[in-house]
């Protein structure tokens, strides 16, 4: 397709590169760099190549647009000032200022356009490779016949990034598995200036990007702006690169792009002093001089050239949006259920019988909360289209496999045991624990499908980030955190967590649920889906006692909903209150058998679900003039001095654990009902 490239789209790319230098210099900091050598590619994507609706940034037949380097937001910005979305000049006046549209990283939900919070680098990309695989799958569910391109569902994803993204691993891991999965409508730019801020990236940098993407099974391709001792934006060049990679349909494309970082600014360009700071008068005075703008004047607008992108976004944009609404109309009256099924995702409604659907276990009987967790998954499944997921390298040890389904794999990557299935329902992210939790982040913001990936808990480490992020933006993303604590075992120190159960908790928005048995189990899963936040869910290796409810029981799992409620009670008002939270609510249960005090347990699966709840409710579980209280959990201390107060007592982890069977550890740290008696005695006395 020949490029429609006209004076007035030059005009408003040295607009770009301007707008890009005031608005860092007004507010004192940012990265100007990257936003004015990079402003000629994302003039071209936005305004000849990315489908979208300026009057509807959240159209769901649109493209996705990733900026990896979100530390060049700008870059972003600016694109959506020209295009009409949502942002105006005064907006770009308050550039990384308190309440602005436009913070210093793009900020999903908070800026119309921006599609992920990028900033920590390299989760970007990783993201938009769940961009990619999501709109697959979701084709797959709804439209698997349609031609090639034809589907209302079939769109790109494009991403940029720069050596530092290509330098932190969880790019790595992310790129190796979409190259994997052959995603076909993923589009990555990469932008090699060769500057960071410590300068030179030889330093630290010295890889050949194409071949090594070549090596992951994408095509490649360069553009070289960069020609001898001349620089040269072709654009030309570049749109038929994105032309020829839009043929690609086998594998993602990779197109490198040699840039000049800051290129016209005098003095500054090519240097690590323009990748992170501002101009300066003199340098920024030298740019708009170079672009012909006047030194003297700020946010200086070309009226002309910005009413020509605007005009150009929006007329693009209906006409985009009319084709797609022909399409998308046909699709809905061939395919009645499947829109029916549509509408409800989109509205975030759980389908109805889901509860009525999650398994029953008999007490009496034992099973691991990881096996539970397994059997809940394949109850979900059949109602639920939209629910899919894996694990990374782990599915028989987080049994998150859904049997029956075939694998999300091109044809030609299954095995004996996996089918490969484009559209299958069951994720192999290898062992990538960060790709991982970055990929999810991309399938959930898509937002046709609720995912789930499992590892051991220990290796959450590994994907501390990406988890982070999908608690900053609230995804629905549920991870299987398995082998919860000391009970691993037999594998040792380095595979038995520890303080992980304090340090998840310790992010905001997130939910970490450790049921005490497997009806516990069923409804975590329940809830979780029913809040639509991120939460971990974490379980266990060794079978735990699956206990009697009811009449004549403990209460039923009605409280897990609460985060915490009274599973055991005394008559009248108890002497103290037992606390646990998975695998130690049995020594709670027990211990209270055992005491003559007048004890209350209670179980406690999700502590940030329970101090959601009003003063009221938890003064009810908790009485505060309840002063004798002891917490139980394999895990450090740390989380539950808020609910022990000065006169309880924590049985807790207060070193890494050791190597030995499960059993022996548990007794070994204290995790018994004789310690618990004990220490429910000694902390009685102390409170008399």
């Amino acid at each position: 397709m020949a490029l429609n490239w006209q004076e007035l789209d030059d005009r408003a790319v040295k607009n770009a590169k301007v707008l890009a230098g005031d608005a860092v210099e007004k507010a004192g900091s940012g990265h100007p760099g990257t936003a004015i050598s990079l402003a000629p590619l994302a003039y071209l994507l936005f305004q000849k190549h990315l489908r979208f609706d300026p009057k509807d940034p959240k159209w769901i037949g649109r493209d996705k647009f990733v900026l990896s380097i979100g530390h060049a937001s700008l870059t972003q910005y600016i694109q959506l000032y020209m295009a009409g979305i949502g942002v105006e000049l005064e907006d770009l006046q308050k550039f990384r200022t308190f309440g602005s549209k436009m913070p210093g990283h793009p900020e999903y939900s908070h800026t119309d356009g921006v599609e992920i919070t990028t900033g920590p680098l390299g989760s970007g990309v990783a993201g938009a490779v769940g961009f990619a695989m999501s709109a697959r799958r979701v084709r797959g569910m709804y439209d698997p016949q349609a031609p090639e391109g034809e589907s209302p569902f079939d769109h790109y994803v494009y991403a940029v990034v720069g050596e530092g993204c290509l330098e932190e691993g969880v790019a790595s891991e992310a790129c190796s598995l979409a190259g994997t999965q052959r995603l076909g409508n993923l589009i990555v730019f990469y932008d090699e200036n060769l500057i960071s801020i410590e300068d030179d990236t030889n330093i630290a940098f010295n890889e050949d990007v194409p071949k090594r993407f070549q090596a992951y099974g994408w095509h490649t391709q360069q553009v070289d702006w960069v020609r001898g001792g001349d620089y040269f934006e072709d654009v030309q060049a570049l749109h038929e690169a994105i032309e020829v990679a839009k043929q690609v349909t086998d594998r993602p494309s990779l197109i490198s792009i040699r840039t000049i970082i800051g290129w016209p600014t005098p003095g500054k360009q090519n240097t690590g002093g323009i990748h992170g700071s501002a101009l300066g008068a003199e340098a920024l005075g030298g740019l708009k001089e170079v672009l012909g703008y006047d030194p003297q004047q700020t946010f200086q607008i070309d009226e002309e050239a910005l009413a020509h992108s605007r005009e150009n976004a929006a007329t693009r944009g209906a006409k985009a949006r009319q084709e797609w609404d022909q399409k998308f109309a046909k699709w809905q009256r061939d395919n009645a259920a499947k829109a029916q099924l549509l509408d409800r995702v989109l509205r975030g409604e759980l389908p109805e019988g889901l509860q009525e659907a999650l398994p029953q276990f008999e007490p009496g009987k034992a099973i691991a909360t990881r096996a539970a967790s397994g059997e809940v998954i394949n109850a979900i499944a059949p109602l639920m289209p939209e629910f899919w997921g894996g694990s990374a390298d782990l599915a028989g040890s987080n049994n998150t496999l859904i049997k029956g389904e075939t694998s999300f794999l091109p044809q030609g990557r299954g095995s004996a045991k996996f089918p490969a299935d484009p559209y299958g329902r069951n994720l192999h992210f290898g062992v990538r624990e960060h790709g991982m939790g970055a990929i999810l982040n991309g399938i959930a913001l898509d937002g046709f499908t609720r995912p789930y990936g499992g590892t051991f808990f220990v290796f959450a480490d590994y994907m501390r980030g990406a988890v982070r992020l999908a608690s900053l933006m609230n995804l629905p993303v549920t991870y299987v955190w398995t082998h919860d604590s000391i009970g691993v075992g037999e594998d040792g120190p380095t595979h038995q967590p520890v303080e992980h159960l304090a340090a998840y908790r310790a992010i905001p928005n997130l939910a970490i649920v450790r049921p005490m048995d497997a009806n516990e189990t069923a409804a975590a899963w329940l809830e979780i889906l029913q809040r639509r936040g991120p939460a971990g869910l974490i379980l266990t290796r060794q079978a735990l006692p699956v206990l009697t409810r009811g009449e004549g029981g403990l209460a039923d799992t009605t409280g897990v909903s609460k985060g915490a409620y009274v599973v055991k009670d005394c008559t009248g008002t108890p002497e103290v209150i037992l606390m646990a939270s998975g695998s130690e609510v049995q020594y709670a249960l027990a211990a209270s058998d055992q005491l003559d005090a007048r004890v209350r347990v209670v179980s406690v699966p999700c502590m940030e679900w329970f101090d959601a709840q009003d003063k009221q409710y938890r003064d009810a579980v908790l009485p505060p003039q309840v002063k004798a209280r002891v917490s139980i959990e394999a895990g450090i201390d740390m989380p539950w001095y808020k609910y022990l107060g000065e006169g309880g007592r924590a049985i807790a982890m207060h070193s890494f654990g050791l190597p030995g069977d499960a059993k022996t550890l548990f007794d070994h740290f204290g995790f018994t009902t004789e310690n618990v008696v004990r220490v429910v005695q000694e902390v009685l006395e102390l409170n008399k």
